[in-house]
This record gives structure tokens, C-alpha cells and sequence, in this order.
């Protein structure tokens, strides 16, 4: 399969396709009957003389400085050259490929004056699976992510460096050899379209809300094996009580905890129990935090789907052929999105370990042991695994501070107000990765919480989590090395194995 590159927008699943599971791209006739009649018009004003910003012209505090027409190549080539300045870690080959499939629809949307040769090029680097090296710092989310896409860039001229499709680190100039390619000497506007655009930010935005997705739902299914473990009611979640706050994340959040917890005997065991009056918070408001999450990524994704069918680019080629500069680099609607996350999942992740706490505590327990421990005193049971729990929340809380409210001008300030977007993209990568191991540890107390309960039983698609967990983990029993058994379940939640055993016996929302 591939994916074209057609008049019609990207979708997110289609750059998710391209960016994690490796499908190739194509190129549309009509885009490329479009490229070739953009680039007249970059070849019109080339010939004219006339002042153009970023094809006649220095670059942000030197637009006034005029480039004679025998330097305007070079000027290319210095600006690649000179905003491939990222420092730090690499990042993610996915992030990259990421990053590279939405500059490459950039290219073809209409408005950046490449050549069809230099659309292609970079469309072959995908194809290939050559992954420009990228660094962790160099973007401020505004005039685009600079140096990530300055990098990629360098990598078609065939400087720089690259992974390779087997992952070796090369000199790109042999990673191209290798694939067959050959590196692209940048025509007048075209290293400025190659680095102009919010690309990165993008790319990481719609990759986490794919796990997002996948996570929220997971999230419902241990909450449930919590409330049960916690002799919790289900009559909280009905239909007509949220019907009330009609939320749509909290309504598919509390449908999703009913109908997981139907049918449970012990919820059924207590349900005349007149000492249990109100469940706690942790229990009884879980659609309301979890829902707020949901909400949270709805709207993330409309703001996700608006910037794939933008085209970004500074100057823009207008439909009458004029090169008109503008702001639309800036990246201030995914910065906001992407820290409006971060808040939510933190939330999400800290009523999950409140959850936890209560299944460890024996005032709390309504009877289960100490910590879950076999032989509380001889054993501390998952007492430190809720101290892991609690860390990554935490953490979690750190990385909610918003990136986008902070700027730091740039460029002699000219660019005097950035977004932060590409740093807002990567501390949420590492608060979904947190929750995802958030949501494993309390799979694992509730796992265990069931067990002790024994004879009496969860629900059936819940009572099924909780064997295979129980399965990865062995179950109760004296203390042993935890962190395999955390990891197991981490690696169980993050590839949606939890998820799809769940929904092997009902459709979650």
C-alpha cells in the first residue's frame, strides 16, 4: 500500500501510516502539474529583479539585505546549512518521519514554489527509509520548526547525517549513495520552504493522540478493576446520571465503566451494604476526570485536522502567482493544544494512583490485606510500585506546566514572539509514555486486589484482564522482583493487548 499525496487533505491516520509503519508515498498527477506551474511564477520573479523575501533577500533580521542574482543559489544552500544548527539527543526516527510527511504535503499544497524534482527527492527519502538525524533543541516552534526541518533539508542536499533503513549511522552523502539517490541542489526559494512550517509539532501531536486514544480507553478498564477491587458501585455510571452533564468524554467514559462492570458478582455481593453510602472521589468521579481527558483530545484532533489541511509556508505563493509574506509558521494553535494535554493526562494519571493508594491501604481496602502483601511485615506487597506510581505523576505534573506561555525572541527580534510548540510536542510524549506505565501499575494493584478477593469474581471482561494480568505478573504471593512484572504489564498496556482482550467481549467507546 501507499499513500498519495492528492489535491484533498492529508488525514492523520494517513501520516501516521507513512510515519510508523513505513507505507510509501506518492505523488498525485495534479499535484505535480501543480508544483510545475508554482514554480513558474518563482521563476518569473526570479528573472524580475524585484526585492522578494527569502528569494532576493537575507533571512529574518537581514530581510533588508538585498542577494544579486549569481548568489541567490548560495543563499540556499548558507540558509540549510546554517539552521541545521539542533543540539542534544536524537529524536525519535518516527517524530522524523513524522515531521518529514507533513512538510513533504506542505510542498505539494500550493503555495511553497518548489521544483517537482525537489518534491519528489524528498518524497524518496521516505520511500527509502533514510531518517535525517535529528536533534532534541534548535526548534522555538515559530518561523517553523527551524532546525528539525533544517536538518532533513541538509540530508536531501547530502550533508549531514543519517540512519540508514537498518538504522547505521552514516554521512548522508553515502546513506543517498546507497539508496540510489542523488543529493538536490536547492533552486531559488526552496530551502526556505523546506524548513517553513510547524511540521514537527504537528507530526508528534497527531502520533500522540492516536495513544491517547488507545490509553483513555485502557484507562476505563483498570479503573474498573479498581472500583471492583475497592467493593465500588456501578450505579454511579449510569446513563441518566451523566445524562445530567451531558460532557460527551464523560458520557462515553462512564458508559464505558457500566458496561465493564456488569455482571460482576462482587459488585452484586454488597450491593445492599448500607455502611458504603458514597464511594470515594477516585471511584465515583472517574468519567469526570477521564472524561475531561477525552474532551481534551477531541478537540486537539480538530485543531490537528485545521493544520493538515493548511498549507504553511513563508512567502506564500498566492493563486495569482504573487509571493506574499505571512505569519502562519507560528505555532501557537498546536503549542496550546499540545500543553492542554499534558494538563488533562496529568489529571487522568493522578486519579488513577489515588485509586491505587486506596486498593494498598488497609483502612481504606474494605478487607484486603496490607499493600496487597502475602505476609504483610515479612512482605511488603506493591507498596514501592505505588511509590513508582506516585513518581511518574509527579513527573507528570512537572510536564504540565504549559511550554506556550513561555518566549524567548529570536533573530535580533524580529522574531520576537515564538511558540514553544516543538518543546510543549515533546514533554507530551513523555506524558503519554508516563501514563501509559501509570495505568500498568494500577492493572497491576487491581489485578492483584481481585485475586484476595476470590471466591467472589469480577465481571467477565474485567475477571479476563485481571487472569491475563495476574498471567504476566504471577499474581499475589511472597515478594519478588517487581519492576519485569511492571515492565510486562507496561509493554501489555502500550501495545493494546489489555485493550483488545477487553474488547474481545464488549465494544469500548
Amino acid at each position: 500500500m501507499s499513500v498519495e499525496i492528492g489535491l484533498r487533505p492529508l488525514t492523520g491516520a494517513e501520516l501516521i501510516r507513512v510515519a510508523r509503519h513505513y507505507e510509501e508515498v506518492t505523488l498525485s498527477a495534479e499535484v505535480l502539474a501543480r508544483l510545475a506551474k508554482q514554480r513558474e511564477a518563482i521563476d518569473a520573479m526570479v528573472q524580475s529583479g524585484t526585492p522578494v523575501y527569502g528569494l532576493s533577500t537575507g533571512f529574518g533580521s537581514l530581510a533588508t539585505t538585498f542577494i544579486s542574482p549569481d548568489q541567490r543559489r548560495d543563499l540556499q544552500r548558507s540558509l540549510i546549512r546554517s539552521h541545521a544548527a539542533g543540539i542534544g539527543p536524537e529524536v525519535e526516527t518516527e517524530v522524523v518521519r513524522a515531521l518529514m510527511m507533513s512538510r513533504l504535503t506542505n510542498l505539494c499544497s500550493g503555495v511553497s514554489g518548489v521544483r517537482v524534482a525537489t518534491a519528489e527527492a524528498y518524497a524518496a527519502l521516505l520511500n527509502k527509509r533514510i531518517t535525517p538525524v535529528v536533534h532534541e533543541f534548535g526548534s522555538l516552534g515559530c518561523s517553523g520548526d527551524l532546525a528539525p526541518l533544517a536538518h532533513v533539508a541538509l540530508a536531501l542536499m547530502g550533508e549531514g547525517w543519517v540512519r540508514t533503513s537498518t538504522g547505521e549511522k552514516v554521512p548522508a552523502a553515502r546513506g543517498l549513495e546507497q539508496a540510489g539517490l542523488s543529493p538536490v541542489e536547492l533552486a531559488e526559494k526552496e530551502g526556505l520552504a523546506l524548513i517553513n512550517g510547524t511540521d514537527g509539532m504537528l507530526g508528534m501531536l497527531i502520533m500522540a493522540l492516536e495513544d491517547i486514544e488507545m490509553l483513555l480507553k485502557t484507562l476505563d478498564i483498570s479503573a474498573a478493576l479498581s472500583i471492583q477491587a475497592l467493593r465500588g458501585t456501578d450505579r454511579v455510571f449510569a446513563s441518566d446520571i451523566h445524562a445530567l452533564r451531558p460532557h460527551v468524554g464523560q458520557e462515553a467514559s462512564a458508559g464505558n465503566l457500566f458496561a465493564l462492570m456488569q455482571d460482576s458478582p462482587i459488585v452484586a455481593s454488597h450491593s445492599d451494604d448500607t455502611t458504603q453510602v458514597q464511594d470515594a472521589y477516585s471511584l465515583r468521579c472517574a468519567p469526570q476526570v477521564h472524561g475531561t481527558a477525552r474532551d481534551t483530545a477531541a478537540y486537539a484532533r480538530s485543531v490537528a485536522a485545521v493544520e493538515l489541511a493548511s498549507a504553511i509556508d513563508n512567502p506564500s505563493v498566492l493563486a495569482d502567482g504573487t509571493l506574499v509574506s505571512n505569519g502562519n509558521f507560528h505555532g501557537a494553535p498546536v503549542a496550546a493544544v499540545l500543553d492542554f494535554l499534558a494538563i488533562s493526562l496529568a489529571d487522568a494519571a493522578s486519579i488513577a494512583e489515588r485509586r491505587t493508594d486506596r486498593m494498598l491501604d488497609k483502612d481504606r481496602n474494605f478487607g484486603l490485606p496490607p499493600f496487597l502483601a502475602h505476609q504483610a511485615g515479612v512482605d511488603s506487597g506493591l507498596m514501592i510500585a505505588q511509590y513508582a506510581q506516585a513518581a511518574l505523576v509527579s513527573e507528570m505534573k512537572r510536564l504540565a506546566v504549559p511550554a506556550s506561555v513561555d518566549s524567548i525572541p529570536s533573530s535580533g527580534m524580529q522574531e520576537d514572539h515564538v511558540s514553544m510548540g516543538w518543546h510543549a510536542a515533546r514533554k507530551l510524549r513523555k506524558s503519554v509514555t508516563a501514563l501509559s506505565d501509570v495505568i500498568a501499575i494500577e492493572l497491576l494493584a487491581g489485578a492483584r486486589a481481585l485475586a484476595l478477593r476470590a471466591p467472589l469474581v469480577g465481571s467477565p471482561a474485567t475477571q479476563a484482564v485481571a487472569d491475563f494480568v495476574n498471567g504476566l505478573t504471577g499474581g499475589p504471593g511472597h515478594d519478588r522482583f517487581l519492576s519485569p512484572e511492571m515492565e510486562a504489564v507496561a509493554n501489555a498496556v502500550r501495545s493494546g493487548e489489555v485493550l483488545d482482550l477487553a474488547e474481545s467481549f464488549l465494544e469500548l467507546k
